[in-house]
């Protein structure tokens, strides 16, 4: 594929390997005709200013943020919509001629993922495992909705920050819980979706899991927002438990459909961007 006039996108992170996110969108900009290039861009903590720099410089047109810079790129940046503001975290940059703009659709795509199977989280019971940039999205987005969110997170003073942030900014109590078996176990009692906002059983440590079957149970819908690979071993754990499960790729979907319309205001061809996800997972 020729590069030569074509506006160029990206992602970055580290690690970067793993990402789907350019077979996707190289997808929508094929499907849509339009003159773009998407590709990934792997840059360490160190290196994540600099790195701002040249993709300001070098003026690509807008990039995703993935682990672990989406709460540290917010410093780099000219301006936040109203979501990364409130969630302090940023998965999407639109580098409007030299202005760079931090959105968050992360909490968004975890809805509609939730949604498109029939699982509206709206009074439901909600388990979370997580703090970082990806949970906090969720967290912020489903706390307007839940009946109830229990936060979880092996780093604990990440977890209360959390729940006072979202108390103090939309007046809704959050249960923030260290991440042990035994808390675990209680807070799964009688939750309705357990969501895990973290990497872990990304590839290629794919026999991690944040959740052995021991601890779930039938009545409960397990949604990971790991979609590489589609079926980790939390989501098998589940199935094995008698659990309804949700795999990431939805959320990786539908926050990049949302990231493409910020950047190209064009409609997303959401399905076409599926396929390509899909179809590079049957290859891994």
């Amino acid at each position: 594929m020729s590069t030569e006039g074509s506006n160029v996108y990206g992602v970055i992170g580290d690690p970067i390997e793993h990402s789907l996110s350019p077979q996707m969108h190289n997808a929508a900009f094929k499907k849509l005709g339009l003159n773009g290039i998407y590709l990934p861009f792997h840059v360490t903590r160190r290196n994540l200013r600099p790195a701002v720099l040249g993709i300001q410089v070098l003026n690509i047109r807008g990039f995703n943020v993935t682990t672990p810079h989406k709460t540290a790129i917010v410093k780099f940046l000219d301006e936040l919509d109203e979501a990364a503001r409130e969630v302090g975290a940023v998965n999407t940059v639109h580098n409007d001629e030299g202005k760079l703009v931090g959105y968050n659709t992360d909490g968004l795509g975890a809805a509609r993922a939730l949604e498109e199977q029939h699982e509206d989280p709206s009074d439901k019971r909600i388990v979370l495992i997580g703090a970082g940039g990806a949970a906090r999205a969720i967290a912020f987005t489903l706390a307007r909705r839940a009946r109830s969110i229990i936060i979880l997170n092996r780093t604990k003073h990440r977890v209360i920050k959390l729940a006072k942030d979202i108390e103090q900014k939309l007046g809704k109590k959050i249960l923030a819980r260290s991440l042990a078996r035994n808390s675990l176990l209680e807070a799964l009692r009688d939750a309705d979706i357990l969501i895990n906002a973290t990497p872990v059983g990304m590839y290629p440590r794919t026999e991690q899991t944040v959740a052995k079957r021991k601890v779930l149970h039938s009545r409960i819908v397990v949604f990971d927002s790991v979609y590489n690979p589609m079926k980790t071993l939390l989501l098998r754990e589940a199935e094995a438990a008698g659990a309804k499960t949700i795999s990431g790729v939805g959320m990786l979907v539908h926050q990049g459909a949302e990231a493409f319309r910020i950047w190209t205001n064009h409609s997303p061809p959401v399905e076409a961007m599926r396929r390509a996800v899909m179809e590079q997972l049957s290859r891994r």
